[in-house]
């Protein structure tokens, strides 16, 4: 569409004769439209995830470097994207008062650093003008309206869309036999086995005596769920190791069973409640279906209007 409109860029960039290459410069990776996106840009983009991964995958290099570049190729395609979108609201016509925009601004200033003092120390430690800060908060508001307009507002998930995708998804809803558990358990340090055994049975008769579990667990416990009574939540087996799963699904509601004497520990454990296996009502998973189509159907129209900003704009990968 825009082979003229490129053409100055290009001239800045090639001298009227050199073809654009990517390792030019700071490194131009795309255009889209007038605009340039450069090497430094999608860096300072994707460096907040690129360094979640590299804590994720400590002492894991080669996962590293692919999870890092996947995160570099996807953060210059919403760089592409948000410039296509930019460009989209200043040709067809989009109005965004500057007081809304200088309004959430201001918001941002007071969430983020308190006040603009120290915004503005913070930006100049990264090297940020605060111009610089406020344009790109304004382009991520426009962006973010701009895809609320095209994209956000057009869905509607009607109740026989969630009942379909029920039907067919009725695997993924499926829950095994579950127990409501509590459990005590008391390790064994070095050579105090005996000990150890000899405290889990006395636990035992007193809890047969009349003391509750929850009470047992509050005082006697060591492990997480010692200040919780020992409460574990619904679980199924997989969660227990065999030895403990055992015991524990033979019970019925309200019971406990005898000292499990393991190697590392002594366990007791109770049983608050039991669930069968079953699959979960619709009312139970109406708004997990809802959400989930959304997001498809989010994602669907997203490539769709992003594909059609792609029709009606320059724009190249380099």
């Amino acid at each position: 569409m825009k082979i003229a409109t490129l053409f100055p860029v290009l001239a800045v960039l090639c001298g009227l004769c050199l073809p654009v290459r990517a390792d030019l410069a700071d490194g131009v990776l795309a255009i889209v439209n007038d605009t340039v996106i450069t090497r430094s840009q999608v860096e300072d983009f994707a460096a907040p995830v690129i360094e979640g991964l590299r804590r994720q995958y400590a002492g894991q290099p080669a996962a590293f470097q692919k999870a890092a570049a996947d995160a570099f190729d996807d953060s210059l395609n919403q760089l592409v994207e948000r410039q296509l979108i930019l460009h989209s609201f200043e040709t067809e016509g989009y109005k965004m008062p500057e007081n809304v925009i200088e309004d959430a601004f201001q918001d941002r200033v007071r969430e983020r650093f308190g006040d603009r003092v120290t915004m503005i120390k913070t930006l100049q430690a990264q090297g940020m003008t605060v111009e610089q800060y406020r344009k790109e908060m304004r382009e991520q508001y426009i962006e973010a309206a701009m895809r609320n307009q095209n994209v956000s507002r057009s869905i509607i998930i009607s109740p026989y869309k969630v009942e379909m995708y029920y039907q067919a998804h009725q695997a993924d809803f499926k829950m095994a036999d579950q127990i409501k558990l509590r459990m005590i358990t008391l390790n064994k340090n070095g050579e105090n086995g005996a000990d150890t055994l000899r405290l889990a049975k006395e636990i035992r008769a007193e809890i047969e005596n009349g003391a509750t579990f929850q009470e047992m667990a509050l005082v006697y416990s060591q492990d997480a769920q010692q200040h919780q009574g020992g409460d574990r939540g619904w679980v199924d087996r997989s969660v227990l190791r065999p030895e403990l799963a055992n015991a524990a699904f033979a019970l019925k509601r309200g019971e406990t069973t005898a000292v499990i004497d393991l190697p590392e520990a002594c366990y007791l454990l109770h049983v608050d409640d039991t669930s069968t296996a079953h699959v979960k009502s619709l009312a139970d998973v109406r708004a997990t279906i809802e959400k989930t189509l959304r997001t498809q159907e989010q994602a669907r129209l997203q490539k769709k209007w992003i594909e059609s900003l792609k029709s009606k704009t320059f724009f190249r990968f380099f």
